[in-house]
């Protein structure tokens, strides 16, 4: 994979559709990420009166169009998984990660979700009852758990809006269970965990032959 090749949101599509999965940023394996692979262009910059990032303004486009789910599904980390992959990753993902304990805080969570369909972060932290002080942390942890686990996903980015209408900010993460995006079935495969893993590390192995197995592992186990 060379760096620097993606200029717009239907390369980097494009991109994700022959990977498979895809890191937003840094992943631990150089070059495997968006960040790495987008033109110096539509990287980060801060001017004097604001910011610009192209490559942040496409997730919601990419996310939306619906050929791939989003989610902190590397290492604890946000990136791109193709429509054709995420069976397997959710195959394997469900089996190593066991389900929420009756009772748990990440139980409230799903059935806040399946009941509401859809809440950005905040809403949906509110109505778990995390508002006091010092919540917000341990409850986007219980969030990203969930999302390694493959149980909620990124619908979509929400942003404020200024005074005269305008777009502004970094968004926030519209969340969802994949079920609810998907559909239950196209969420399944016919395979044990143990082979979706396993076709999951050859795929990879053959677009980063010069990542360790365990590099690879840290990413997808």
């Amino acid at each position: 994979m060379k760096r620097g090749t993606i200029h717009n949101a239907n390369e980097l599509m494009n991109l994700i559709q022959e990977i498979g999965f895809l890191p937003l940023l840094y992943s631990g394996i150089g070059g495997f990420s968006a960040e790495e692979m987008v033109d110096a262009d539509c990287r980060y910059v801060v001017y004097d009166d604001g910011w610009d990032w192209p490559l942040w303004k496409w997730k919601g486009p990419i996310v939306t169009e619906g050929s791939c789910v989003y989610g902190k599904f590397f290492d604890k980390k946000a990136g791109f998984v193709s429509r054709e992959w995420w069976p397997d990753l959710y195959n394997w993902r469900r089996h190593a990660c066991p389900a929420p304990a009756p009772g748990s805080v990440e139980e409230a969570i799903l059935m806040t979700l399946r009941e509401q369909g859809s809440l950005i972060t905040r809403e949906l932290r509110a109505a778990c009852g995390f508002n006091g002080p010092k919540m917000r942390s341990r409850f986007d942890g219980y969030v990203t758990r969930l999302q390694m686990a493959c149980r909620i996903v990124t619908q979509d980015f929400v942003y404020p809006r200024d005074k005269h209408n305008r777009e502004y900010g970094w968004g926030w993460a519209l969340l969802t269970t994949p079920e609810q995006l998907l559909g239950k079935e196209d969420c399944l495969c016919d395979r044990t965990p143990e082979k979706s893993l396993e076709r999951i590390l050859e795929h990879l192995k053959a677009f980063l032959p010069e990542a360790s197995e365990q590099q690879l592992m840290k990413l997808i186990k």
